[in-house]
């Protein structure tokens, strides 16, 4: 069924061939396509899916000319926050494999010349955690390896929390525990506690498990939640840790984590240290066969200012790559062109002058482009991602345009949808819709397992959104993809100059080029015709040939256009290509 394609091959390289002039590192324009374990393929029936599911399709993503995939974690967890809460960090959860199929995974994936990237979870583990535990019974060791405060009575004798700190997952970020006597820490759900990195035998141990897995030959990890690390030091506040400011939002009630300015527990200083830190671990590796080890960091930051300061600054290195989700997050159903030109040019205006930008239009945790936006925007949002200046990543099922899953109240499994404790409004916040079983083909349960039932409800789109029907059809989002995935490899995608205009209201293009070699992607984000000028980029040449078009484009590869006047169908997206 995966075959190797190789006539698509044969034309970039024929019509894009010339080389860089300069030697690029494997991970500077690199594909990256991000898996969520749970979801991808199960092969043992459980509905669950697994490593072994991922080894099995290595060939599909060999076809997709991905670089690397990331894996979410795959750590033993209970599987409250489906691996965000980590209870051993050093061993595969038994729903996904064993050690020695994650390391059969690396060892399979090297052949098809595919790294291996794991999501990491630096910030908390789960509170079923041997360390966790230890430290409730005040084991010596593990004493002081998770933030501990005492609370407060109130004027009627009631318990209270150490301040107003509110948790991610909404309500108060402190949990009592009878055991100890105190409360702990928890930014995100109340069983993922957070590490104390204030601990200096906490910041060697989380090393030690960097090391092992990249000694593994796990070629990145991408860290969550880093500018969670570290909260301010109680000690400057004479023992006690300080209530956070109110934001003065209206609508908001107290148990809302957006009713809190987090100056205190986000974005703090000492985090972007501690990633310094991480990253002379990753560099230690390097050093050793000269393979980079690369360094992602995800952080939801209270502005871009913050943000790229992951790149690093002065002595310290920070990430290669700290993840940019502008176009999730900043592009809305009622944007429009001039709206995607400021978020483009503000990432490639804000990041460091020698350091790669980085582009993705989706993942686990927020809704598909086809749900989020619309079907029809699909093909050029994959454009935006493959062909924008830099790194690539691309979340699984965004390449045959998969929309959201439906799952209902009853089905619900996000923990962040459950907190609401309403089964009518948790829709507005539920991440199920985009963690539903990719969709492999039109057969029952669309072919993620041969078992009864699956962890969510596939999607009711599976029949006929899947990867086999659009494998095999004339056009399809697949093929697009694909097409681009190529593209992307000639040096005017992979090192060439940028330029962006919004070009009227509903039309975005923006212009790539190397030496000699010019292209133009434009796309219509708008629901009706327009025709547009592309001559506003200083063309040398009137007359542009297609590239690549989205999957209902009237036009086809080799076709002509004209520059001075190009009309465009409602959610048309061009690649053309300046003829010399």
């Amino acid at each position: 069924m995966w075959h190797l394609v190789t006539i698509l091959a044969v034309v970039s390289v024929a019509h894009g061939g010339q080389e860089l002039g300069f030697k690029q590192d494997w991970w500077e324009s690199a594909l990256i396509y991000q898996i969520y374990t749970r979801s991808f393929l199960d092969t043992d029936g459980d509905g669950v899916g697994d490593i072994r599911g991922i080894i099995s399709r290595l060939e599909y993503l060999k076809e997709l000319n991905v670089d690397a995939i990331c894996l979410s974690p795959i750590y033993k967890s209970p599987q409250i926050d489906f691996g965000f809460d980590v209870s051993d960090f050093y061993s595969v959860h038994s729903d996904y494999g064993s050690n020695e199929e994650f390391e059969e995974l690396v060892r399979e994936a090297q052949k098809l010349n595919i790294k291996v990237l794991l999501d990491f979870v630096p910030n908390h583990t789960s509170n079923e955690s041997d360390w966790f535990q230890k430290a409730v019974g005040r084991d010596e060791y593990y004493f002081d390896w998770y933030v501990w405060a005492e609370g407060y009575l109130d004027n009627v004798g009631h318990r209270r929390p150490p301040n107003n700190w509110i948790s991610m997952f909404k309500k108060s970020a402190w949990e009592f525990v009878p055991n100890r006597g105190q409360y702990y820490l928890h930014q995100f759900a109340k069983n993922q506690p957070d590490l104390n990195y204030r601990n200096p035998v906490v910041v060697d141990e989380m090393k030690n498990i960097i090391k092992f897995w990249l000694e593994k030959g796990v070629a990145g990890m991408k860290m969550s939640a880093v500018n969670h690390l570290l909260e301010v030091d109680k000690d400057s506040f004479g023992g006690r840790f300080p209530d956070e400011p109110k934001t003065g939002k209206v609508g908001l009630d107290g148990d809302d984590y957006k009713y809190l300015n987090h100056i205190y527990t986000k974005d703090l200083k000492e985090s972007y240290d501690m990633v310094s830190q991480f990253r002379e671990v990753f560099d230690s590796i390097t050093l050793r066969d000269n393979m980079t080890r690369l360094l992602l960091t995800e952080a939801s930051t209270t502005n871009i200012k913050n943000l790229v300061k992951y790149y690093g600054e002065g002595n310290n290195f920070g990430s290669q790559i700290p993840v940019n989700f502008a176009l999730m997050e900043d592009f809305r159903k009622e944007s429009d062109a001039r709206d995607l030109k400021f978020v483009v040019d503000r990432w490639m205006t804000y990041k460091p002058a020698n350091k790669p930008a980085n582009w993705m239009s989706g993942n686990h945790d927020k809704a598909r482009v086809a749900s989020r936006l619309r079907p029809g925007l699909v093909d050029a949002f994959n454009m935006l991602v493959l062909l924008l200046p830099g790194v690539a990543m691309t979340y699984m099922g965004e390449e045959i345009g998969m929309p959201n899953g439906d799952v209902s109240w009853a089905q619900t499994k996000d923990q962040l949808a459950c907190n609401t404790d309403d089964p009518i409004n948790y829709v507005a916040v539920t991440r199920d819709g985009s963690r539903t079983p990719y969709q492999w083909n039109s057969e029952r349960t669309a072919g993620f397992t041969k078992g009864h039932e699956t962890w969510l409800p596939v999607g009711d789109s599976y029949e006929t959104i899947n990867a086999e029907s659009q494998h095999s059809a004339a056009q399809s989002h697949y093929l697009v993809y694909r097409s681009l995935s190529l593209l992307r490899k000639r040096p005017a995608f992979r090192a060439g100059r940028f330029e962006s205009q919004a070009l009227t209201r509903d039309v975005f293009a923006f212009k790539r080029w190397y030496q000699d070699d010019t292209y133009v992607v434009v796309m219509n984000l708008g629901r009706s015709l327009n025709v547009v000028n592309l001559t506003t980029f200083d063309l040398v040449f009137g007359q542009l040939e297609v590239e690549a078009s989205s999957a209902l484009s009237s036009r086809s590869i080799n076709d002509n256009v004209n520059a001075n006047s190009l009309d465009l169908a409602a959610d048309e997206a061009l690649v053309l290509r300046m003829m010399v």
